[in-house]
């Protein structure tokens, strides 16, 4: 799975943005282009991350896996 990395430079805070269009809240930021692209991977894999859920009795959870 491939997913875009949108890295802009703020010139008001002289920093750089870095947000994944396609995963809401899944953004980071850095000082320097380098710095933001790789804590976007950072934030991309907290992301990803499972978070415990309390499964009903009557419900199945699967876990998917993308090519």
């Amino acid at each position: 799975m491939k997913l875009r990395l949108l890295v802009e430079f703020d010139p008001e805070t002289k920093r750089w943005s870095s947000v994944f269009p396609e995963l809401p809240g899944c953004a980071s930021a850095g000082d320097t282009e380098e710095e933001a692209i790789r804590n976007a991977k950072e934030a991309l894999a907290l992301w990803f991350e499972p978070t415990p859920i309390r499964v009903p009795t009557n419900a199945k959870l699967l876990e998917l896996a993308f090519p």
